[in-house]
């Protein structure tokens, strides 16, 4: 079975194409940590979050994030809405709001 929906398998990037190199930010870090005899070797893992043309920003990541099945959530709260209001749903019976005598 394909990856994706699309019929194709996902194919893993190769990761000769994150260069520290590319990112001033973690170049620096690099430098920064060779001026105290220090090395990570896992600082192209971080190549990725600084390539906006390919993974977009911090900002976009986010607000794909915080408005995925935004969509979905809204058209459902709709067909909710819809339901009790056909359904009579909003009468509030037994709800204790004082109908039944009051001491």
């Amino acid at each position: 079975m394909g990856g994706h929906g699309h019929g194709e398998p996902y194919k893993v990037p190769d990761a000769s194409m994150y260069k520290v190199e590319n990112v001033p930010k973690l170049v620096e870090v690099r430098e920064a940590l060779a001026r105290q005899g220090l090395r990570d070797p896992w600082l192209r893992n971080e190549v990725w979050r600084y390539d906006a043309k390919q993974f977009g920003t911090h900002a976009t990541r986010l607000r794909a994030f915080m408005l995925r099945g935004f969509v979905w959530g809204l058209g459902l709260t709709a067909i909710t809405v819809a339901c009790e209001a056909a359904l009579g749903g909003d009468d509030h019976h037994g709800h204790g709001h004082g109908e039944h005598g009051g001491h």
